[in-house]
Formats: C-alpha cells, sequence, structure tokens
C-alpha cells in the first residue's frame, strides 16, 4: 500500500515531461494516487495525453484557466469521475515574454493583468470551484519561485504575481483550515522547463544557481516531486500556508564572495 493509496485529485498545468507538475505527477502516482489532468488547448493536448494515459489518468480534459466555464465544466467532469477529490495541484503560470527581460519597469498594463490573471488568480479561481469536491484533510498545492521575495533578474512581474500568488496560499489556507483543508506552495530552485524557457538569460542563472547553492547542484523535478507528495501526504497534516523551499538550500544564501 503506498503512502497515497485510495486517494483522488487534479493536477492543473502540466506542459510536458520537464514539467514540474510531471515530477510531482510521477510521486503521486508512485505511491498510488488516482490521477486526473487538464490540457490548455490542443497543442497542449498531444504532450499531456500520452503522458496522463501513461499513469492510467481516468481524467484527461480540456481546461483555460482565464475561463470560469471552461473551470466549471473541468469540476463538473471530476465529480463523475472521481466523485470527490484529496488534493489539487496548481502548476499554472505565464507571462508575455517579451517582458521577462529588461526593467520591470517597462511592463504593460495588459500585460500584467495577464500574468496576474493566469498565474495567480486562477488558483482561487480552481480552488473555488473545486470546494464542494475537497473531502476532508485535502491538500492543495502551487508552485511558486524566490523571484517572489527577492528581485530576480528579468523575472519582473512574474515576481510580482509569484508574490500575490504566497499571499493567496495564506489566505486560502485561512479560509479551508477549520475544514482541515490545507493550502501550501513550493519554492522551487530553477529548472529548466518550458516557462522558465521564456526568462531571459535563465541558462545563466541555472549555472550560477548550482555554483552558490549550500548543497551544490541543481534542483529536479523527482526532488520537487518528492517533496510535493510529503505535503499532498497524510504526513503533512498539521502544515499548511507555508511556502516550502525546494532549492538546495540556495533562498538561506546572502552575498556570495568569491574566496
Amino acid at each position: 500500500m503506498g503512502l497515497m493509496a485510495g486517494k483522488k485529485g487534479l493536477i492543473v498545468g502540466l506542459a510536458n515531461d520537464h514539467s514540474i507538475s510531471w515530477g510531482i505527477a510521477q510521486a503521486l502516482h508512485r505511491e498510488g494516487a488516482e490521477l486526473g489532468f487538464n490540457y490548455a488547448s490542443e497543442a497542449f493536448e498531444r504532450r499531456v495525453r500520452p503522458l496522463a494515459e501513461s499513469v492510467g489518468a481516468r481524467l484527461i480534459e480540456p481546461c483555460d484557466v482565464t475561463s470560469d466555464a471552461a473551470i466549471d465544466a473541468l469540476m463538473a467532469r471530476t465529480r463523475e469521475v472521481f466523485g470527490q477529490i484529496d488534493f489539487l495541484i496548481h502548476g499554472v503560470a505565464f507571462a508575455n515574454k517579451d517582458e521577462l527581460n529588461g526593467p520591470y519597469l517597462k511592463t504593460t498594463r495588459a500585460g500584467f493583468a495577464l500574468a496576474m490573471d493566469v498565474s495567480v488568480y486562477s488558483l482561487t479561481a480552481l480552488v473555488k470551484a473545486a470546494d464542494p469536491l475537497l473531502a476532508p484533510g485535502a491538500s492543495i498545492l502551487t508552485l511558486t519561485y524566490h523571484g517572489a521575495q527577492k528581485v530576480i533578474t528579468n523575472y519582473n512581474v512574474m515576481g510580482v504575481a509569484k508574490a500575490a500568488l504566497e499571499a493567496s496560499v495564506r489566505y486560502l489556507a485561512a479560509d479551508l483550515g477549520p475544514r482541515g483543508i490545507r493550502v501550501n506552495a513550493i519554492s522551487a530552485g530553477p529548472i529548466r522547463t518550458l516557462a522558465a524557457s521564456g526568462i531571459g538569460g535563465f541558462r545563466a542563472m541555472h549555472k550560477s544557481f548550482a555554483e552558490q547553492a549550500p548543497l551544490r547542484r541543481n534542483v529536479t523535478i523527482d526532488d520537487v516531486g518528492n517533496a510535493a507528495l510529503w505535503l499532498c501526504s497524510d504526513l503533512s497534516s498539521a502544515v499548511t500556508g507555508e511556502v516550502l523551499y525546494v532549492d538546495a538550500g540556495f533562498n538561506i544564501m546572502g552575498l556570495a564572495v568569491e574566496g
């Protein structure tokens, strides 16, 4: 019997087999969880469906998280297939690529609104729609990054969005806590994902990270998956409203001085 045997849940935002969400999916599947997935468009379906089928998913549905109607349809289908869910993974983020380089000051009003809608409000919208389906003791998990707390070159509007996302985690945790439902975030170190590829200078940052992190290595989707497994399981039953760093210790470091 695995750690997640008998538990069912949704993973929203899987893009491909390099996604952090895929590392989480593999860890949950390994421990016996039953998984459902969404895809944002036909282009994403071609990548998501084979992955979802490889872990025996019974639910693979379209859902554009900027549409309340699409979210409602996803949850209606989730009710049909699973009845209730024990976890919800939110791995959705987007900002215009031309705003992820150079100064934050050049962020447009439209670009700011888009980043906040897709990357932040989607968590609240999904939780609101899933609320009637959440089993007692359910776990909700989203993905953030250290750029929410400190200025990271070129992260720009996404850093502001992640800060709002982390605040959302705290407010949702307070709302749902009386029912025993937990809401947390994982702040992962930089990983070469589809989302990361849009950030200016990411390759150089990825290399520098491993040189400065206490563990002297980069983080993998498997590292994040195992941490997510703990947060989704009953082993973390008293943990909510938290941001768990899975970053080889990078966030504890101050100024790096060549010795």
